[in-house]
């Protein structure tokens, strides 16, 4: 755990906070993000670019934050140091309020660096080999939450799926590292489930999945769990994994997030959960590569700066 006497040591100084992110940035040194190539031009005159490409055509200008979740971003190098730090160092993630009073940046900056830095939890982790266990589960508001009229309207349809997200997960049983992929999904008919399977799971894995019909057919070798007769079949405990894994994101849903984009957030939390704080952080900000969320496209996808 990195505590706030190591932070404070860490990224007191901006200069600090900016060589930390830079040696996870670029360990081997500056590099073209266009060619690829360490032949570059250091500090360069402009008020945000730093270097400048030597060999590709036009000389393009670039910087640590460009290519990553920071391109675009004014916030400075240290209150991402410390932002990562703080979002690490809790183990559900902390609230955009909470973060904008804790690094003196605006509420709706503080909005975006977080859901940047979810970005960031999501890892290049190829298909699972299995044994693979998969499952779904849905997410919502809390019945007593809801208006009478809503209330009876479920009632009507007899389904408490109604009005709640779909989210579909595997977990790998062998894989120690790297062993949890989720994503929110629109149905949960067999087109979208046996799709996720077939996208994310080796064509020689073992899919153990629970008993909807939606599964039937998969073109692998699978079995059927009944979950709620036992929870163990062929000496492997089913819900030590998937299970647990959606009871932790629920618990983290209701007590500070409103919005599904977090589920990558979940997994990567789980799958890192072996690794020391220090690590973590070093995973985060190698995850940051190749990605970027602007603030345009989180509002047309339906969010807003909302306090979460």
């Amino acid at each position: 755990m990195v505590n706030t006497v190591q932070i404070a040591n860490m990224f007191g100084i901006k200069e600090k906070a900016q060589e930390w992110i830079k040696q996870r940035r670029w360990p081997n040194g500056p590099v073209c993000l266009h060619c690829g190539t360490s032949e570059v031009q250091y500090n360069i005159k402009h008020p945000a670019m730093t270097h400048r490409c030597r060999k590709c055509s036009g000389k393009p200008m670039f910087s640590m934050k460009t290519g990553t979740v920071m391109e675009g971003s004014k916030i400075k190098y240290r209150h991402w140091a410390v932002g990562i730090s703080l979002h690490t160092t809790n183990i559900k993630g902390i609230s955009s309020m909470r973060l904008h009073r804790e690094l003196g940046i605006g509420q709706k900056a503080a909005w975006c660096m977080l859901h940047r830095l979810r970005d960031a939890f999501e890892k290049e982790i190829g298909q699972l080999v299995g044994p693979v266990e998969v499952d779904e589960t849905f997410i919502g508001g809390k019945r007593k939450n809801i208006s009478n009229a809503k209330r009876k309207a479920l009632e009507d349809v007899g389904c408490g799926a109604v009005g709640k997200t779909a989210i579909v997960g595997m977990k790998d049983q062998e894989i120690s590292e790297i062993t949890i992929t989720a994503s929110v999904i629109d149905d949960t008919d067999a087109k979208i489930l046996q799709g996720f399977v077939k996208s994310n799971a080796d064509e020689n894995a073992t899919i153990y999945r629970d008993g909807a019909t939606a599964h039937n057919g998969l073109p692998f070798d699978h079995e059927s769990v009944n979950q709620s007769v036992s929870k163990y079949m062929n000496g492997i405990d089913h819900a030590n994994g998937i299970e647990s894994f959606w009871a932790l994101m629920k618990r983290g849903y209701h007590e500070i997030y409103h919005q599904m984009r977090h589920v990558k957030e979940f997994a990567g939390r789980y799958n890192d959960r072996d690794f020391g704080t220090n690590d973590q952080m070093d995973r985060i900000v190698s995850g940051m590569g190749g990605k970027r969320l602007r603030y345009a496209d989180l509002i047309t996808n339906g969010f807003h700066s909302g306090a979460r």
